[in-house]
């Protein structure tokens, strides 16, 4: 009995994992081609203004979803691939010296984004081993909620200067963010 639940909870996640690196190579693929279309311009974006665009994006979702209804043809799934495509940019800016240059080559562009993309995945690997599949069974907009919680936490850490007294810093609340808006992507692209 225990060896067939370890099977199948091994497969389960062997399954997600497939998932989950399919939307990372996707949203990867898009940040890859804005970066040839704008290069790093993005470098210039302070971290509040990174809060605000991924605000931007998952105030949207959740005007569509408690509206039922949009004008702007850019896709509910669309705006997920730009939160998970921000937060990475987060944790790049916050990787990166504060000497590193404006602009980064392409291949640095691309480096980074994938030494981010794996800091967060393997996060995702420790939490789902400790809370198993849960996320499965949340809802759409549930991790929408999510992402505006961390996004008013980060805004409130901002306001403390960076510092916090007993709770998660920035980063790990970027990597929440990146995570919920991945699982979202592959609920959506279990019902398509």
């Amino acid at each position: 009995m225990q060896d067939s639940l370890s099977t199948n909870i091994s497969v389960q996640m062997s399954h997600t994992l497939q998932q989950y690196r399919r939307v990372v190579a996707q949203c990867q693929d898009l940040y890859i081609k804005k970066a040839k279309d704008y290069g790093t311009s993005w470098r210039m974006l302070r971290p509040i203004s990174i809060v605000d665009q991924i605000y931007i994006k998952a105030a949207r979702i959740r005007q569509i979803q408690e509206n039922g209804e949009q004008k702007i043809k850019d896709s509910i799934e669309s705006e997920f691939v730009g939160i998970v495509n921000y937060g990475i940019i987060a944790l790049v800016q916050f990787a990166l010296p504060d000497d590193a240059a404006t602009e980064l080559n392409a291949e640095d562009a691309k480096n980074w984004y994938e030494l981010k993309a794996k800091e967060v995945e393997d996060l995702m690997l420790q939490k789902n081993h400790d809370y198993g599949e849960a996320w499965r069974d949340m809802s759409q907009e549930s991790f929408v909620d999510l992402v505006l919680v961390k996004l008013l936490r980060i805004k409130q850490i901002l306001a403390n200067d960076g510092q916090t007294i007993v709770s998660e810093g920035m980063d790990a609340n970027f990597i929440d963010i990146v995570n919920y808006a991945i699982f979202a992507l592959i609920k959506i692209q279990e019902q398509q």
